[in-house]
């Protein structure tokens, strides 16, 4: 099993910067796909980008593939969202999530464990 906590949200402007931090507990991280989702107010929570156990990344909607980077650090079982340029449509409840295996997965139930999630609010 693995343990996911998120750090690093907070309230930005438009154009600014956030780095997500997703720190894992447990055995085994670097066997694990990981991913970050987002959740907006009154939506359902979408794929945002994921990284295979390999290092191979996947990004979700066009709007974040040139802003969003995604990363990890497996000697340091840390997994991170380097957000820039950030949009108002970015706010939301950001979700770290894990799977083991190194497939790519894009939908939330393929996922077994979960963060608690970090908000992430941009102001116009």
């Amino acid at each position: 099993q693995v343990q996911l906590v998120e750090s690093g949200g907070g309230l930005v402007q438009a154009g600014d910067s956030l780095r997500l931090s997703c720190a894992a507990s447990g055995r085994f991280f670097s066997s694990y796909t990981m991913a970050w989702f987002r959740q907006a107010p009154g939506k359902e929570r979408d794929f945002v980008a994921a990284i295979r156990s390999s290092g191979g990344t996947t990004y979700g909607a066009d709007s974040v593939k040139d802003r969003f980077t995604i990363s990890r650090d497996n000697a340091k079982n840390t997994l991170s969202l380097q957000m820039n340029t950030l949009k108002p449509e970015d706010t939301a409840i950001y979700y770290c999530a894990a799977r083991l295996g190194g497939g790519v997965y894009y939908t939330d139930s393929d996922y077994g464990y979960w963060g608690q999630g970090t908000q992430v609010t941009v102001s116009s």
